[in-house]
């Protein structure tokens, strides 16, 4: 196990993660899969991936048990990465599951992607940053780099948004606040460059916790 920090990758049942979980560590984090309270609360960073459907994302991570850490870490600061339905999860819901409520860290409701475009978004596309040039997540990244997505719906695009891509119109696909990150892309399948994102969020836990 690497010896950098402790990051808790939230299983609470929504399928394989073993991916996100091993590509942390090819880049030096002591990752692991948690199912546990106290283990989130003992870790230096938290990743809250989430695949499939916004309603049973949100659901699957209450029944679990692992909503409360969640919010605390999210509350405390604690570097904090939502990926995929994991980022979708930080809006208070979606137009995919009317009722189901997510974590509502940043307003707004999840829309689908445009009409007049292929649902789902299954392909590499490229980030264009907003605001500042190079967010923290893209530090080192190039010029508006490749990720690649897999989706049909997405955050509305806001203050907290750090980049978007081009997909029938701009669409959210990275936010930043603080210590708060949150990706529509995969970084665990984006290659070399979601590598280097991965990177970036454990020198992020590395300095808090220090």
């Amino acid at each position: 196990m690497s010896e950098g920090p402790r990051i808790a990758v939230l299983d609470y049942g929504i399928g394989n993660l073993r991916s996100a979980e091993k590509a942390l560590q090819h880049v030096g984090a002591a990752a692991r899969l948690v199912s546990d309270v106290a283990s989130v609360e003992a870790a230096d960073a938290v990743v809250l991936p989430g695949v499939g459907a916004f309603g049973a994302c949100a659901r699957a991570l209450r029944d679990s048990g692992l909503d409360a850490p969640a919010r605390s870490a999210l509350d405390a600061g604690v570097p904090f990465f939502g990926v995929c339905v994991g980022f979708q999860l930080l809006y208070e819901g979606s137009v995919e599951s009317p009722g189901a409520e997510g974590l509502g860290v940043f307003p707004g409701t999840v829309g689908a992607l445009p009409a007049g475009v292929k649902h789902p978004q299954m392909q590499w596309n490229r980030l264009d940053p907003q605001g500042e040039p190079e967010p923290a997540p893209l530090r080192g990244l190039g010029e508006r780099p490749w990720v690649y997505f897999v989706h049909s719906f997405a955050p509305p695009v806001g203050e907290e948004t750090a980049a978007t891509c081009d997909y029938g119109g701009p669409v959210a696909a990275l936010v930043v606040r603080g210590a708060l990150w949150g990706a529509q892309f995969h970084p665990e399948k984006s290659g070399t460059t979601g590598l280097a994102l991965l990177a970036n969020f454990v020198r992020l836990a590395t300095a808090v916790a220090a």
